[in-house]
């Protein structure tokens, strides 16, 4: 009888465990989709702990991967820079300010692209990432 008391209080304890995680993820979700900045994982862990001082750096980095993983949110890595996350995870690309770096949304089709891929190479595609890197118009233009 001592042993089911023990099994139900640890199944209790990874059921809470479980949700407190949900609701931690949810909340590193709801930051990643209200910045439309492409934020960086220290925006995001600074917008949670706003609302959430508890919150610890560790879990929001946690969760941003388990999010990247299950395809809620998209990661983008940036050479030499904090990498970024963004809210929208259709077919799009991103531009890269190489000064600044600062993230841009890239609307463009994609089709003619992976078809040109198709014909030439005979590679099934999966996947891909297409960044764009240069500079912005403020960094291009700076105002003196």
């Amino acid at each position: 009888m001592a042993n089911i008391s023990k099994v139900t209080a640890k199944a209790g304890a990874a059921s809470c465990a479980a949700t407190r995680n949900t609701r931690q993820r949810a909340l590193v979700l709801e930051a990643v989709r209200s910045l439309h900045n492409h934020p960086t994982s220290a925006d995001v862990y600074d917008a949670v702990r706003e609302k959430h001082p508890s919150i610890s750096r560790a879990t929001v980095y946690r969760n941003l991967n388990v999010l990247t993983e299950q395809g809620e949110v998209l990661h983008i890595p940036v050479a030499g820079g904090a990498d970024r996350y963004d809210f929208r995870c259709d077919c799009h690309y991103h531009a890269i300010c190489r000064e600044c770096g600062v993230v841009y949304d890239v609307e463009m089709p994609s089709e003619g692209l992976l078809s040109s891929v198709r014909d030439t190479h005979g590679f099934l595609i999966e996947g891909f990432d297409i960044i764009f890197t240069g500079l912005c118009p403020d960094c291009a233009n700076p105002k003196e």
